[in-house]
């Protein structure tokens, strides 16, 4: 079989080809080697959806019985969590910038949901930045209450995760 320093030449040389796949077979061992994807180098903000705007009720004028419009419904403001129930959780925080991924892959379950219990060593998310993907444990006990990004997510380093219940 292959050296790790021979590997890591084939990896330099397809990496600066144009070789997408690449598969080596000695003596029944096989190394298959293959690029990902290229993401596109697109970095503007997502485009977010204007809410609809509500006017006061004295300022709307009655539409005539011929021209019968449907009045935007109010938009009701999300409710604040009670701070008796974040009165005793912690924070798990991403400890570096990256995209956040909630299971090994995209076909495998989440590492946790909430209600899980986690200790200090349980894999709670993968960060991946760089292309290397870093496991990321809880390194507090518990249960798991809130997921506070969603998968595929873009974190900043010390962006809060997860809300863990002692």
């Amino acid at each position: 079989m292959l050296k790790v320093q021979e590997i890591r030449e084939l990896i330099k040389l397809i990496d600066q080809s144009s070789i997408d796949e690449f598969t080596y077979e000695q003596d029944g061992e096989k190394l298959k080697l293959r690029k990902q994807a290229k993401k596109s180098a697109d970095y503007s903000e997502p485009v977010q959806q204007a809410e609809p705007v509500v006017q006061p009720a004295e300022e709307v004028k009655a539409p005539a019985p011929a021209q019968k419009e449907k009045q935007p419904e109010p938009v009701q403001e999300a409710q604040p969590e009670p701070a008796a129930d974040l009165e005793n959780t912690t924070e798990i925080k991403s400890p570096m910038v990256g995209t956040f991924y909630e299971a090994s892959s995209p076909d495998a379950g989440p590492f946790v949901k909430v209600g899980s219990k986690v200790s200090a060593d349980t894999t709670v998310c993968i960060v991946e930045a760089m292309k290397l993907f870093n496991e990321i444990e809880a390194e507090t006990e518990g249960e798991i209450v809130k997921i506070l990004v969603e998968n595929g997510q873009l974190v900043e380093y010390g962006q809060p995760l997860f809300l863990v219940k002692k």
